[in-house]
């Protein structure tokens, strides 16, 4: 008795297709892995640089970039994003808007975390909001990120309750001219602010695109394996 290998046609080309295709989705989430890892060191660096001072002019979203911007809140519009967790814990962010110093220009600042009444929905956590001009330094970002929305979205208003908001429709809602990001305030919080910044790091999603290369890797070995050990079989030598 002896092990022999029999080429069969239909087996392999599928093995090809299969390994093909493995190798080439490997490679694909390789680099995107590569790219988010690169924006990674990006921020890391951006996170070293002085803060970009905020002037009247509009300027474009300087992404994750550290800004510092002198200017006083308008105090009647806070807005209340929901479903935003932390330490365990239900919460908002609390966003205003900042007139930036000598113009009519307004940049929305996220100014920190706020924990949830348990059982009252509706309502509000008391905050201190500074009078007059303050000078803040924080993180520029394009959105506040997206939750699931839950029904039709609440017209923005102030005090508003809401999942999600974008500069363009804050801008519409309130009248205000507004730059076209976020900042995520960073400075510590002041005495009465009772006001929560720990601010969640970007998640860039590396690690799962080097998993999902992984599991794309070895679907083509797999292949490759299948078509060799199922193409052996037992035979004798009269059979030859």
């Amino acid at each position: 008795m002896r092990i022999r290998f029999r080429f069969r046609a239909i087996p392999f080309v599928a093995t090809v297709l299969l390994v093909a295709l493995g190798i080439a989705l490997g490679q694909w989430q390789d680099r995107r892995a590569a790219g988010k890892i690169a924006m990674q060191e990006q921020l890391a660096a951006r996170a070293q640089e002085a803060p970009l001072l905020l002037g009247p002019q509009p300027v474009a979203a300087p992404t994750f970039q550290r800004v510092r911007v002198r200017g006083s809140f308008v105090q009647d519009w806070p807005v209340f994003l929901d479903n935003r967790p932390q330490g365990g814990r239900a919460g908002f962010y609390l966003l205003m808007p900042l007139r930036i110093a000598g113009s009519d220009l307004h940049v929305l600042v996220a100014r920190g975390w706020l924990p949830r009444h348990a059982g009252e929905y509706g309502r509000l956590p008391p905050f201190d909001t500074p009078a007059g001009e303050v000078t803040l330094e924080g993180v520029a970002k394009e959105s506040m990120g997206k939750v699931m929305q839950l029904g039709t979205p609440t017209p923005l208003a102030p005090k508003s309750i809401v999942q999600n908001v974008s500069v363009g429709q804050f801008a519409a809602s309130s009248g205000l001219k507004l730059q076209p990001f976020f900042i995520e305030q960073t400075d510590p919080a002041r005495p009465g602010e009772q006001l929560v910044r720990d601010w969640p790091a970007p998640a860039l999603g590396a690690d799962k695109h080097k998993g999902y290369a992984f599991q794309w890797y070895a679907l083509a070995l797999m292949a490759l394996l299948f078509f060799v050990i199922t193409g052996f079989r037992r035979g004798s030598k009269q059979n030859d």
